[in-house]
């Protein structure tokens, strides 16, 4: 497989086509090597448009969504980050990109030190990787400017949306299958509005979730 040629193709005929226009996140897909967070066994379809079994009931996003949520999410440089779910540690990557520092929480030991293991070797520094489970967020370095829950959830905690900075924005997929949004929740001074962006599937993140107090 010539590996660049896929890189664009993907870009080109998926992601351009699919209204992924933002220039800095396409920078980011076209730089932070995907094919370099994927399991070796799946390498070959690195760039195909399906999400990517990680191992522990874990998967890697789609291109296009993981496209979709960087684009909503409308990061700038400065800006403090936290993700739920790091996987293999691309999403984690790709946030780095855009961010001036990022948490990223990982409730799987092996799957922790795989995402440290990839970031360090894609050259990424400003990606930090907590273990445990993240959807009681992290208040030690809160409040954040963006936060990024990369796998489903029935409902987003409360929790983690009072860890938004006024402006701040988080990206869930929120729901049940087969029916579940893509949401995009922003902070107003004390309320949070959130806006349905696409429907879409994806698996649970893992671990027990909190209860939820705050709906879709």
């Amino acid at each position: 497989m010539n590996i660049e040629q896929a890189r664009f193709n993907m870009i080109e005929q998926q992601l351009r086509p699919a209204r992924v226009l933002d220039a800095d996140v396409l920078e980011a897909l076209a730089v932070v090597k995907r094919e370099d967070f994927v399991p070796p066994a799946w390498r070959h379809l690195a760039f195909a448009e399906t999400e990517l079994p990680l191992g522990h009931g874990a998967a890697m996003f789609s291109p296009l969504l993981e496209a979709r949520a960087l684009q909503a999410l409308a990061m700038r440089r400065h800006e403090n980050v936290l993700e739920i779910g790091a996987g293999s540690g691309y999403m984690a990557a790709l946030l780095g990109a855009h961010a001036d520092h990022v948490y990223s929480f990982e409730i799987e030991p092996e799957l922790a030190t795989l995402a440290r293991a990839n970031l360090q070797r894609a050259s990424v520094f400003n990606v930090h990787v907590e273990p445990g489970n993240g959807l009681a967020g992290l208040p030690a370095h809160a409040p954040f400017d963006a936060i990024m829950v990369s796998g489903g959830v029935r409902a987003v905690p409360k929790i983690l949306l009072d860890q938004l900075k006024p402006g701040g924005r988080l990206f869930a997929v929120v729901g049940t299958p087969p029916t579940m949004q893509a949401m995009l929740f922003q902070r107003s001074g004390e309320h949070v509005r959130s806006t349905a962006l696409f429907e879409t599937e994806v698996g649970f993140l893992r671990g027990a979730e909190p209860e939820p107090d705050f709906e879709f």
